[in-house]
């Protein structure tokens, strides 16, 4: 069973120096390929130098909005010239956000850089991964007036609502889900991920962050994560090198993982559980959802000069 993490933060400072550990628990587990996302100009070069130097790590480019008031003059240009010498390279992560992060940052100023990169995106066509809170009218406007979008894009960590769907499908959005959907009430869950076309399904983790909220014992864990209680972390050592699929391997604890604390980091395996609760709510087994969110990724990631091959 092969996985494609389709959105995920590998370069993140919590986690670098961490990467090589995460990347090969990961692929232990079956996961085959990391879509790792830079956010603003500064990590730009960490997410280049992280695809050079894992064969498994597809490089994405872009200015996220919670980053748009800090962006320097020549912020584009550098962008253009990251995504020209570096073939492999998709666009993101960008987006809109009206939520707790992004209300004080000017929405107009949001606009105008999305749709620039929108652009830029369609223009080399490449897919583009997008973040959306709270704004995906303001979203499918745009993407209508830039649209469509022939090589894709993403609506990473996706929570809209089921109604929305269709159109956005229409523009050529692939819907990617993360541990974050298990925030939603299971019913709306269930009702949005049976209008997504079984085509447009991706699975992602966006680590460190979207950590599911599963129990604890389908969980891995970041060594040495500062947030995690010391006696729980105890309980985990082996976690890192434990099998998602295997739980009955690492010590059995059923308190959920919404118990931990906000800060604790997300691993890239956890993708088992997002593949677990979205095959679940889709009535379908996890080989089936695996097999058909990797052909899907492999697919939209098959553009000219990347690192996958349509199979």
């Amino acid at each position: 069973m092969k996985l494609f993490d389709a959105h995920c933060h590998l370069q993140d400072p919590r986690i670098l120096s961490k990467a090589p550990t995460l990347i090969k628990t990961a692929q232990d587990s079956g996961v085959v390929r990391f879509a790792v996302n830079g956010i603003h100009e500064q990590d730009w070069h960490l997410v280049k130098d992280m695809a050079q130097a894992y064969p498994s790590v597809i490089p994405s480019f872009g200015l996220h909005p919670w980053y748009v008031a800090e962006r320097s003059p020549n912020w584009f240009k550098t962008l253009r010239e990251y995504l020209d010498s570096t073939p492999s390279a998709a666009v993101g992560e960008i987006g809109l956000d009206k939520g707790s992060h992004g209300r004080n940052i000017d929405f107009s100023e949001q606009v105008d850089v999305l749709q620039q990169q929108l652009e830029l995106a369609k223009g080399l066509h490449k897919p583009a991964s997008i973040h959306c809170v709270r704004a995906f009218g303001d979203l499918l406007e745009l993407m209508k007036s830039v649209g469509p979008f022939p090589a894709g894009v993403i609506l990473h960590s996706f929570l809209g609502s089921a109604e929305m769907v269709p159109e956005f499908s229409k523009l050529g959005a692939y819907f990617s889900f993360s541990g974050f959907l298990m925030s939603l009430k299971a019913n709306k869950a269930k009702k949005m991920l049976k209008m997504v076309p079984s085509d447009r399904i991706l699975l992602e983790t966006d680590a460190p962050d979207a950590l599911p909220t599963s129990n604890l014992d389908s969980l891995f864990f970041v060594e040495g994560d500062t947030s995690l209680a010391q006696e729980l972390h105890g309980q985990r050592t082996t976690s890192s090198s434990t099998s998602a699929s295997s739980p009955s391997n690492s010590s059995r604890v059923v308190t959920g993982a919404s118990k931990l604390s906000k800060e604790t980091l997300n691993h890239p395996a956890n993708i088992h559980s997002v593949l677990d609760y979205v095959a679940s709510m889709l009535e379908i087994t996890k080989e089936e959802l695996a097999e058909l969110s990797y052909q899907n990724a492999v697919h939209l990631f098959s553009y000219e000069g990347s690192k996958v091959h349509q199979q």
